[in-house]
């Protein structure tokens, strides 16, 4: 099993990255490919997961150990496949989607491509209660799942770095103006975060 790449980052597309390392290139397919860019042409340490069928062998990369973790969990819940479990870790952080399974919200769950109530159920029987690891037990409370707000300066200081992000993306300063206010509203945990909710409010739009 490949635990991790380390290496430089060569190239970037909509569904993978290339990680060259001791002049071997790894095409590593990830939920969110851009989430990268600021470590192109320099070196990288990605998470992998290798998957492997009768007929396909891939590795799949994550920017940290939980979604990882989340990944492997999901691919054991009957009708997810790894292209369902990416596009979970595309659309939420590890936190909320740990938040909906704890809190059995199907509404939540049923946001997600292709994820239905039957599917939404299957996931909280199968994993509720097995990641709450990943989440701080702080107050002993069930809010405790959801993540701490963060003042309105933090807020508006990773939107800005998101937008930074994604100008470095090729974004235009009309398109990133425009999308300034959505992300205002959205109460995100970190930078990351704030790309993914703009790239998919941009790939809507």
């Amino acid at each position: 099993m490949i635990a991790y790449v380390r290496g430089l980052l060569t190239d970037i597309d909509d569904v993978s990255v290339i990680v060259e390392t001791n002049g071997i290139g790894y095409e590593l397919i990830c939920a969110n490919p851009y989430l990268f860019q600021e470590n192109m042409n320099s070196e990288v340490k990605i998470y992998t997961y290798h998957h492997v069928r009768e007929d396909l062998q891939a590795l799949y990369g994550f920017k940290k150990k939980e979604d990882k973790a989340l990944f492997s969990k999901l691919l054991n819940v009957s009708g997810i496949g790894p292209k369902g479990a990416l596009a979970i870790l595309a659309s939420t952080s590890v936190r909320d989607f740990v938040a909906a399974i704890e809190q059995e919200d199907e509404k939540f769950l049923t946001r997600f491509p292709g994820v239905g109530k039957k599917t939404a159920r299957q996931m909280i029987l199968d994993l509720k209660g097995k990641l709450t690891a990943w989440i701080p037990d702080e107050e002993n409370e069930s809010s405790i799942f959801y993540a701490k707000d963060h003042t309105s300066k933090e807020r508006n200081q990773a939107v800005e770095e998101a937008l930074e992000a994604m100008k470095a993306l090729g974004y235009s300063e009309r398109e990133l103006k425009a999308l300034r206010p959505e992300l205002s509203k959205k109460e995100h945990t970190n930078v990351d975060d704030y790309v993914r909710q703009g790239l998919q409010l941009m790939m809507k739009s």
